[in-house]
């Protein structure tokens, strides 16, 4: 089931400029400009929307997360923590040209795999998919949208 968002409302909420060259894009959770990539471009409309629309707590959530799996380091696109500071939810974001396909899923489920948050999303920024997961029973439940920051 698909969550639907129209991120483009967001974009400009974006501050963006040209250094030597390079679009760069304000990332209000780094606190710094980073490269506007197509990926970067939707981890930023996905944050606008998180703090603007449904009010995520800017402090509780990171973005370029260094994960380890299967041994090997990883970088987790947007991860929300709640008020314990215990990851609750993992978003992989992709380019608009990455199809959301059963891998991009298996690639968010095993991120999670390490940091256990409770709900977990993939987005190319023209399609989103939200799940709340049952570590326990290894099931995942479809959500109709993001769930509201209850932390």
């Amino acid at each position: 089931m698909p969550v639907h968002v129209d991120y483009l409302l967001y974009q400009p909420a974006l501050r963006l400029r040209t250094d030597a060259g390079q679009q760069q894009v304000y990332d209000p959770v780094r606190r710094k400009y980073v490269a506007l990539t197509p990926e970067e471009h939707v981890r930023q409309l996905v944050l606008q929307y998180f703090l603007s629309e449904i009010n995520y707590p800017l402090g509780r959530i990171r973005s370029e997360i260094g994960i380890v799996v299967n041994g090997m380091p990883r970088r987790c696109d947007i991860v929300v923590f709640d008020r314990a500071l215990q990851p609750w939810l993992v978003v992989e974001c992709k380019s608009p040209k990455v199809a959301l396909t059963q891998g991009v899923a298996d690639q968010a489920a095993r991120y999670n795999l390490s940091l256990r948050a409770p709900y977990l999303a993939v987005t190319n920024g023209v399609s989103t998919y939200c799940c709340e997961v049952d570590l326990g029973a290894g099931s995942f439940f479809w959500l109709d949208g993001f769930p509201g920051y209850g932390g």
